[in-house]
């Protein structure tokens, strides 16, 4: 299993358009096929930094995801919000304490 993470710092006029275009998407996205866990996290310091939690059954899912017309038109439109240059990265669980 593939985690993708990115953080995204939005100007702050455009967090509502964000969410929106998020709330219309999320069941398109999750529903893709190889993502398992999908999730918005936001940053309780600063309310315009929001980081995206995905799961992938593998890299090649994510990467098919990245090169379908659903992640070109929803990426196309976020990059219009962003006050910062976005930070992805992927990442695989290495442990697990209960």
């Amino acid at each position: 299993m593939l985690i993708r993470i990115v953080r995204l710092t939005l100007q702050a006029d455009k967090i509502d358009a964000f969410l929106q275009n998020f709330e219309e998407n999320k069941q398109k996205i999750r529903h893709f096929e190889g993502c398992t866990h999908l999730e918005v996290w936001r940053d309780v310091d600063n309310p315009a930094i929001f980081c995206t939690h995905s799961h992938w059954i593998s890299e090649e899912y994510l990467e098919k995801y990245r090169n379908s017309d659903l992640f070109k038109k929803i990426w196309t439109f976020t990059k219009t919000l962003f006050a910062d240059k976005p930070i992805a990265f992927s990442v695989e669980k290495f442990t697990q304490v209960d």
